[in-house]
């Protein structure tokens, strides 16, 4: 199989490195991340202690069926995970229908822009020509 010349695996990595989508996605993930961490608190260090003491001020860590003397199965973190996937979920819906919906405003103006007319009308007989006619085919007259 024949090398295409002055493609190498670096340049062929940089050039994909180097494309928006991936460079976008890098920036969402840091992002999301970063996020993460404030609905991580949000979730464990807000909503849980208001939900334990609604529940008896039980930690919702503490929220577990012990198998054995070693293991233990923590649905309570499990639950503060799905409330985590909850939050996220809600915010990340209501970004893209604030994001859809300013672009849907945008793209409306787009569209509502005149098109470019199509006719004129004659100087000399007032009769509507097409837009590059030369000479009016009502009164034939020589247009400018």
């Amino acid at each position: 199989m024949a090398k295409e010349k002055g493609k190498g695996i670096v340049s062929e990595f940089k050039e994909f490195v180097m494309r928006g989508n991936v460079l976008d996605l890098a920036v969402g993930v840091i992002i999301g991340g970063a996020f993460q961490a404030i609905v991580s608190s949000l979730v464990d260090d807000v909503i849980m202690p208001v939900i334990s003491l609604a529940t008896g001020g039980k930690d919702f860590s503490e929220w577990k069926i012990m198998l054995g003397d070693t293991a233990s199965l923590n649905y309570g973190n499990f639950i503060s995970a799905i409330i985590n996937f909850l939050i996220m979920a809600i915010v990340i819906f209501l970004i893209v229908k604030s994001i859809n919906k300013v672009s849907a405003k945008f793209s409306k103006k787009e569209e509502e822009a005149p098109a470019a007319p199509t006719t004129k009308v004659c100087p000399y007989c007032k009769s509507e020509i097409a837009i590059d006619a030369v000479k009016c085919a009502h009164c034939a007259s020589d247009l400018d």
